[in-house]
């Protein structure tokens, strides 16, 4: 007869979890990852062509208006440009001084 503890062990150990396979999972990981990613990119280039397709359509009327507000527009463009290039290079330290 064998020991209680080895009775016991054979007893439970049919209830114990399956033993991890680490490069198992990193595989199942890796294909989900995979599948979002080329789920992620099909929406995006869907929205991007149709996107492509509306500007194509109508650049034909934005042209004109585009070109006789831009040429009033273009030194607050051109001020708000240089705004954005110091607040990305400070690091937000301008807005935030305690960073």
């Amino acid at each position: 007869m064998p020991p209680p503890d080895d009775r016991l062990k054979a007893l439970f150990a049919a209830d114990l979890p399956p033993a991890r396979d680490p490069v198992f999972q990193a595989a199942v990981f890796e294909r989900l990852a995979r599948r979002a990613f080329l789920l992620d990119m099909a929406g995006l280039s869907a929205i991007s062509l149709v996107g492509a397709a509306l500007l194509w359509v109508l650049w034909p009327v934005l042209a004109p208006t585009l070109a006789a507000v831009g040429q009033g527009l273009a030194p607050a463009a051109l001020a708000l440009g240089l705004v954005a290039v110091l607040i990305t290079f400070s690091d937000g330290r301008i807005l935030n001084p305690r960073t």
